[in-house]
């Protein structure tokens, strides 16, 4: 069954933590749509340097969670930094959990997440360095490879990335949580 899912992304994302899932999804048959505040495109930062330009798909303006079967957070430490202060990103995200889509979040990706309000209680992972703050917004932080808690999918860094793809995609396939 054909599938369509949202991947947030802004300037400085990690780019293999949006391209590798991205490609991982089309490979399903599916649709991966870049979502953004910005138009055009949105530049990758590929590690110690920026990377390549990606075009979006869609403007946030255009979109909503009901368009999507689930939503993905690359993450980077200027990208979420950034999505986290902008209110329709925040207001996007919640969407996904008020309808118990599947959402993956990878690396600082979470940092998102804790801003949405959707952490406490439940049980995940982020790159180490913001550990402590999903500790402080009420999460179980775990320090491993992929957890998974109702639909949610989060990993730790792109060494994490095949683990996070594949658990990803068997949540999306289960559908709503």
């Amino acid at each position: 069954m054909s599938k369509k899912i949202a991947i947030l992304a802004t300037h400085g994302f990690e780019e293999s933590e949006l391209s590798s899932p991205k490609e991982y999804l089309e490979q399903q048959g599916w649709t991966a749509h870049i979502v953004s505040p910005e138009n055009g495109s949105i530049k990758a930062w590929a590690e110690k340097d920026w990377g390549k330009e990606y075009p979006v798909d869609k403007n946030l303006d255009q979109v909503q969670a009901s368009d999507y079967d689930a939503l993905m957070l690359p993450g980077g430490v200027i990208n979420p930094d950034q999505l986290r202060t902008n209110e329709k990103a925040i207001s996007f995200v919640k969407e996904f959990f008020a309808q118990h889509k599947p959402v993956g979040a990878i690396c600082h990706g979470p940092q998102v997440l804790i801003n949405a309000g959707v952490v406490e209680g439940r049980n995940l992972t982020s790159v180490h360095s913001i550990s402590q703050d999903l500790k402080n917004a009420g999460a179980h932080w775990e320090d491993r490879e992929v957890v998974v808690d109702s639909g949610l999918v989060t990993s730790r860094t792109p060494k994490d990335l095949p683990a996070f793809n594949s658990k990803l995609v068997e949540e999306i396939n289960e559908g709503k949580h």
